[in-house]
Formats: C-alpha cells, sequence, structure tokens
C-alpha cells in the first residue's frame, strides 16, 4: 500500500513525511484558489528536505504550457492534473501524469484509457481539498485499464483502513485529514496514525 500525503507548504512538514516512510509528498502549484497554494520557491525549498526516496508530485488545475515546463525544470518526479488540458499539449509533458477524476466527471476515464503519458488514476470526491469523503461503491466495479489508482477525497486515520479493505486501491492520499483543525498545516501525530491505520 503506497501514500501519498498531499498540500504540503512548509519544509518543516517534509520531517513528518520522512519519520513515516511515505511513498509520495504532493504540492499545491498555479492554483490560488487552494488554501494550500504555495509557488515553485517554497516547493523546491520542501522538495530539498524530502527524503529521496519520495517522489514528488505537482497538483495542478489545468495546467497551461509555461505551468507544466516550470513543473518539469524544478524536477518533480510526476504531474497531479485536475481539470483538462487540450490536446496539443499533451505532447509537452515528459514527466508521467496522475490524471485525477472527482465522482462527477469518472464518464470522462475512457477518453484517456490510449493515453501512453498517464501512469495512474486519481479518484477524488465531488469537492477536492474539502475533506468530504464519498460513496465508495460507485468506483468498486471501475474499469480502469490495467493502471493503478489512487484513491481521494475524505480519508481520515480513522476511515482510511475501511478504504483499504474495500477498495484494495494502489495508493490512498490525504491532505485534510492529516491537519490541524485549529490551524493551518500538517499535525505530525495525525500522519503517525494514518499511516500505521493504512498498514
Amino acid at each position: 500500500m503506497k501514500i501519498k500525503i498531499c498540500g504540503l507548504t512548509s519544509p518543516k512538514e517534509a520531517g513528518y513525511l520522512n519519520i513515516n516512510k511515505v511513498d509520495y509528498a504532493g504540492m499545491v502549484l498555479f492554483f490560488p484558489k487552494s488554501k494550500r497554494n504555495i509557488d515553485i520557491k517554497k516547493a523546491e525549498a520542501i522538495r530539498s528536505k524530502l527524503d529521496k526516496s519520495i517522489k514528488t508530485v505537482a497538483v495542478t488545475v489545468s495546467p497551461d504550457e509555461a505551468q507544466i515546463q516550470a513543473i518539469e525544470r524544478s524536477g518533480f518526479d510526476l504531474i497531479q492534473i485536475h481539470g483538462s488540458i487540450p490536446d496539443e499539449l499533451w505532447e509537452k509533458i515528459h514527466i508521467p501524469v496522475l490524471k485525477a477524476f472527482n465522482v462527477h466527471d469518472l464518464d470522462r476515464l475512457d477518453t484517456y484509457k490510449q493515453n501512453d503519458r498517464i501512469c495512474g488514476y486519481l479518484i477524488d470526491a465531488s469537492e477536492p481539498g474539502s475533506g468530504k469523503t464519498f460513496d465508495w461503491s460507485i468506483i468498486k466495479n471501475l474499469d480502469m485499464n490495467g493502471r493503478p489508482f489512487f484513491l481521494a477525497g475524505g480519508l481520515t486515520p480513522d476511515n482510511v483502513a475501511d478504504a483499504v479493505n474495500e477498495l484494495h486501491p494502489y495508493a490512498v492520499d490525504v491532505s485534510s485529514g492529516v491537519e490541524y483543525t485549529d490551524r493551518p498545516g500538517k499535525d505530525p501525530s495525525k500522519i503517525g496514525r494514518f499511516v500505521k491505520n493504512c498498514k
């Protein structure tokens, strides 16, 4: 079971991921609407503190060519794309893509099945980043075309074991579920519990 902690906003949080030996670290870029949005410089500062074994994921919404190039120059391992991207832009991407869907646009998954730049899918709730879960039975029999899928959307230390047992995803993805409730940022004790309950 792979684990992705998403929405990192400070280098200190990288240490929490190192201690817990997670597999992926996600950082939101070029999306000011998100309270977890950071710039490339801060992302590089966070990445410099991560163990080399942790793959870094640039989380984007309908990125343009300049944003994709900035992400690749920065050295991210993967790009996670929410929303849409023009056909001609796919040719400009040179790192693996994690294509994100929410439960309302799963019917569009078929249109990406022949795209060899996509290394996996991320399935999220209807409001990504909201901390709300969704009816997992919706994706139980979804044809992923043999690609791995990341389960996101409202996961917490308290429900992640149930999610893993029910859906057997390749990876689980958490952001708000391991954050402090009274202030911004990731809570190291929640990350520890989340990882422990995954395993």
